[in-house]
Parts: C-alpha cells; structure tokens; sequence
C-alpha cells in the first residue's frame, strides 16, 4: 500500500505539472513559453550559485565552528530549488518558491554543548549540615 502511495505521488506530480502548464497557456496565452524560458533559466543560474558558493559555506561552517550539516542542507535546498524550476510546470515553479522562502536553519556552534571528554564545573557555595562524625561504635 505505502510503494502504490509513493508510485501515485511519483505519476501525479508530472500530471499535475502539465495540467497546469496547459491552463496557464489558457489564461496567458503564448507567455507560457517566456515562463518556462525564465524559470529555466534562473534555475540554471541558481544551481550554478549554489555550487560556487558551496565550498565558501563549508570552509565558512569549519572556521567559526558551526555545523557542517546546516551548510549541506542550506545548499541542497537551493539546489533542489534550481532544479524543481528547470522542470517546465507552475506546481513545480510554486514548490520552488517555497522552498527558497522557508526560513534558513540557525547554526549551532559548537561550543555550546560540552564535549563528552570534558569536565563540567558548576562554582557554588556549600555547607555540610550534619557535622557529627562518629568514629566508632557508641
């Protein structure tokens, strides 16, 4: 039932693709060829972007701590983007533009949480309560 799930989502994403690009040469008329040129094209230059900037990313993540996985993950989705927008179709274009205006993740540094191999230093104050010390049997 789930492979049948994935095979129908698989199939109908490109119908649906294509449905839409019919309708939208119905509304606008032979713009429709301009919209898929445009979308093409800015997918191509954000693809090539995104692998100009990746290595600055990762350098960039390595020298001031961050997580390498933040990185990898900004540039894959810049880059499924630039993808999704070279495929002709509004579903795709849409799916596009949403994945760009998602919020990007917040880096963590590394230094935020202790290494496993470090020793944890909590500085206070103490006092003993019971000061009785019995040294044998009574």
């Amino acid at each position: 039932m789930r492979g049948f799930l994935i095979l129908l989502i698989l199939l109908g994403f490109p119908v649906l693709d294509i449905f839409s690009l019919v309708r939208l040469s119905e509304i606008i008329g032979g713009w429709w060829l301009a919209w898929v040129l445009a979308s093409a094209l800015l997918g191509w230059l954000l693809i090539r972007g995104e692998g100009m900037r990746m290595p600055l990313k990762l350098v960039g993540a390595l020298q001031s701590g961050h997580s390498l996985s933040f990185a990898l993950l900004d540039s894959f989705r810049t880059i499924l983007a630039g993808l999704l927008l070279i495929f002709p179709g509004v579903a795709s274009d849409l799916l596009a533009v949403i994945l760009l205006l998602l919020p990007r993740p917040r880096a963590q540094t590394r230094e935020a949480a202790p290494a496993a191999n470090e020793e944890i230093i909590i500085e206070g104050e103490w006092r003993r309560e019971n000061e009785q010390h019995k040294i044998g049997p009574h």
